[in-house]
């Protein structure tokens, strides 16, 4: 039975990409949806030949009332979503950084000047309070004293599009994520990306 996601964005969609390339021999339905008309992520959804939507803010509770999915992915989307349109389905995140360190915007940066060892990326339900709902997944990124910030960023973005793809097959599935699930998913096209900036089953 095929599977239908949501993928909400606001800006480059470079997760969205890894998604749709990680699921595009499986038989699941994604659909681009943008609170941004100028957004990047749709030119990207009509660049992979993916069903695109531009939904204000102000019409998510509309939009969801009357399109179901079985799972409503965010991938660098700019809003807050409210109670009311949380209770239409069920919502993930990915965050740059170890939750619940460094909630909010520019955690990259904000991680890697406060001079900490280990940052990483975090996968999480979608509650109200910003980057605080249940976690679901986390991938560690260790911060060399010689480490470059352009170089942490790019770490970062890397295991975002090999870790979002596998955790989202994974909740598809109603199966619990495993880091030894990491293995088969590089073997899968979950480094599509260029790389796994270190996960281990790509060696």
């Amino acid at each position: 039975m095929t599977k239908k996601i949501a993928i909400m964005g606001s800006g480059n969609g470079s997760n969205f990409e890894a998604i749709v390339n990680y699921f595009k021999d499986k038989d699941v339905e994604i659909t681009c949806i943008s609170d941004v008309s100028s957004a990047y992520i749709l030119e990207r959804a009509k660049l992979l030949n993916i069903k695109s939507e531009i939904v204000p803010a102000e019409k998510n509770f509309e939009y969801f009332s009357n399109n179901k999915f079985d799972l409503i992915v965010l991938a660098g989307y700019m809003n807050i979503l409210p109670p009311n349109v949380l209770h239409l389905g069920k919502f993930i995140n990915i965050h740059p950084s170890l939750l619940p360190a460094f909630k909010g915007k520019d955690a990259i940066k904000r991680a890697f000047f406060a001079g900490i060892k280990v940052s990483g990326v975090t996968v999480h339900h979608v509650e109200e309070r910003v980057d605080s709902g249940k976690i679901i997944a986390q991938y560690p990124v260790l911060i060399g004293n010689l480490t470059h910030f352009d170089e942490f960023e790019k770490e970062i973005h890397q295991i975002e599009h090999m870790l979002y793809p596998i955790v989202i097959e994974k909740i598809l599935n109603d199966e619990v994520f495993d880091f030894s699930d990491l293995i088969g998913g590089c073997n899968k096209g979950g480094c599509s990306s260029g790389g796994c900036g270190g996960c281990g089953g790509c060696h």
